[in-house]
Parts: structure tokens; sequence; C-alpha cells
């Protein structure tokens, strides 16, 4: 089971993501629309990939050009450039994966979407956000905004 996701930089929060056996553009490009759905923005929006060969197909570079994103793409072997994504990994294979056994895709695919809806996004707090979780993070700032 692959899970490709579309992390916002901002708060943190899983936008986008999706799940597959295999892992090609299909599976990075299910993860777009949803993102794009969620954010609906109006302005040009970054979108940060390594250099994985479903980040390079007609298909997605398409799909950018469409809903006005903009690509960004790693430097070959720099893995610092991933460090959100990767921390976002390493968290769900701790805190959940590698505590389970899933008898099923279906199964593993209903654990892994319960993480990133129902605690990730909503509970998970993260030290980047003054511990709050990345939901309370963006509802705070969008608060604040808003106040002014």
């Amino acid at each position: 089971m692959y899970l490709a996701e579309v992390l916002d930089l901002f708060s943190r929060q899983v936008i986008g993501w999706s799940m597959d056996s295999r892992m090609d553009r299909e599976l990075a490009l299910n993860a777009l629309p949803m993102a794009v759905w969620r954010r609906q923005p109006k302005q040009t929006v970054v979108v940060h990939s390594d250099q994985g060969s479903q980040f390079s197909s007609y298909a997605w570079r398409d799909f950018l050009k469409a809903h006005n994103l903009e690509q960004s793409m790693s430097r070959r072997g720099n893995c610092h450039d991933n460090a959100v994504a990767e921390s976002f990994f390493q968290l769900l294979k701790r805190e959940r994966i590698r505590r389970r056994i899933y008898v099923t895709r279906d199964e593993a695919r209903q654990d892994i979407f319960d993480y990133i809806e129902m605690f990730y996004n909503p509970k998970r707090r993260h030290s980047f956000s003054n511990d709050m979780s990345p939901s309370e993070y963006e509802k705070q700032y969008f608060q604040r905004l808003s106040s002014v």
C-alpha cells in the first residue's frame, strides 16, 4: 500500500492524500484534487515534490498548470528539501502503522484515513505550531486575521 500526501507547510495539515497498491502517477495525481478542493487557491500555489517519475509526467504538469499550481522539485540527493513530508511519514509509521498488522488493504486504508482525518489533522500537536494541532493552528490564525 502506497500513500501520497499533500501537506500545507503553513500548518502541517494533510490537505490531500490518496492510497493505492502501486506507486505511479495516478497515485500522486489523485492526491492533488482533494488539496485543491479543500483550499480553493485564488493565487498561484507552489507544490513541492521529490524527483520521482510520477512528478515529471505530462499528466502531473498539465494538472498543475490547469489549477494555477507552480511546480517545485527537490534537488537530486537532497533529502532536506522534503523534511516536512518525511517527518509526517515517520510519525505515521511510528504512531500507527508499526503498532498494527493489517489483514487487508481496505483495513489499512481505513486505519490510515482515521489517522490523518481523525487524529493527525485535528489532534496531533506539533512543536512547530506552538503545540497546537494543524487544524487548531489554522483556526487561531484566521481568527486573529479577521479581528485585525
